[in-house]
């Protein structure tokens, strides 16, 4: 996670972000919590917060409190940020049942989660906890602090469960949704953290800010991640075959990290409380099948091919009941938000930042 490569493609990603036309100067001098530092959104958010201030968003610069399940761990992750002054890395496991101390915080940006459906039936406790009782006691933590100003909760377009038919989902378009599966850890668990922030807001008027991301892509991504996105994308860098475990017909909305990042602060300085908004690219939007085809396209001299096999026998990998997943991002574009990353441009900087 250190090549020179990545180090680039994160900062042009970055400086993407601080690019936008956003009011910055809102964060300026504050002490902001990041929950998920180590990861892969949370990750970004840590960038585009310590790098505010070197570009001249902001007049003071911002204090990173970076919460992370391992110090040691998170500290390689975020590689050469692990040593900025304004970044105090600091252990907070959200699956305890526990108030974090967050001091004279302002903000809390929630993104840890475990998204990946290879957890759903391996640790369903473990992916359902950070979006429930996490949630709640970040929350709580935030309420006790002098001067807070608001939660930002990475939610899920999980949240809509089963929706018939071929139609965009609009944030209130929702199906349903069995709680008595093991699947359901991550989506309930979703689905909870939303409430308990619009619970927040309207009992004790915290600020609470609820972001939907749908397929978000990018460098940092891990190679376990499991999502088929994330397969595909390293069968490509490791020069490998795209195996296709499916017919490939279900269609997903692809949104490169810069853009939905950009969405999650668009959110957070403009957006009105206690309102989740889609945050996703339907531009963006290909079949499994389509998005083997680009992969393999971007590097013909490669000689790599899409393969098709029976499903393997992966009781820990829980798929989705979804043929069709496309987002209605109108509430959002209504804020001065678009994507501007296109699927091959983005899967190409993806391989790139991550090629030997």
């Amino acid at each position: 996670m250190s090549t020179d490569q990545l180090q680039r493609v994160w900062m042009e990603d970055t400086n993407a972000v601080l690019s936008r036309d956003l009011p910055w100067q809102k964060l300026s001098g504050l002490t902001i919590a990041i929950t998920g530092a180590g990861g892969f959104l949370g990750g970004y958010l840590v960038r585009v917060l310590l790098g505010l201030h070197p570009a001249g968003r902001v007049e003071r610069p911002i204090r990173v409190l970076a919460l992370v399940r391992d110090v040691d761990r998170g500290r390689k992750r975020l590689n050469a940020l692990a040593d900025n002054p304004h970044l105090d890395l600091r252990a907070w496991n959200l699956n305890d049942i526990a108030v974090p101390d967050l001091g004279d915080c302002h903000y809390v940006l929630h993104a840890a989660s475990q998204a990946s459906p290879r957890f759903y039936g391996s640790d369903p406790v473990g992916t359902l906890m950070p979006n429930a009782v996490g949630t709640a006691s970040l929350l709580h933590a935030l309420q006790q602090c002098p001067d807070p100003r608001g939660l930002l909760f990475v939610s899920s377009s999980e949240v809509y469960g089963q929706v018939g038919g071929d139609r965009t989902l609009a944030e209130a378009d929702y199906g349903q949704l069995d709680p008595a599966t093991v699947r359901a850890c991550y989506a309930e668990s979703k689905r909870l953290g939303e409430t308990l922030c619009v619970a927040w807001s309207q009992q004790f008027k915290l600020p609470t800010y609820i972001v939907r991301p749908f397929h978000t892509y990018g460098p940092g991504l891990l190679a376990v991640d499991g999502r088929v996105f994330a397969d595909f994308t390293y069968n490509v860098i490791r020069g490998e075959n795209i195996v296709m475990m499916s017919d490939g017909s279900a269609r997903r909305a692809f949104c490169y990290a810069s853009d939905a990042i950009a969405g999650f602060f668009t959110v957070l300085l403009k957006g009105q409380p206690a309102t989740p908004y889609n945050v996703a690219n339907p531009a963006g939007e290909l079949s499994v099948m389509e998005l083997a085809e680009l992969l393999v396209g971007l590097y013909p001299k490669k000689g790599l091919k899409v393969e098709r096999r029976l499903p393997s026998d992966n009781r820990n990998y829980l798929t989705s009941t979804f043929s069709r997943l496309i987002p209605d991002v109108s509430q959002l574009s209504s804020l001065g938000w678009s994507a501007q990353v296109t699927p091959t441009q983005g899967f190409r900087r993806m391989i790139e930042a991550h090629t030997p």
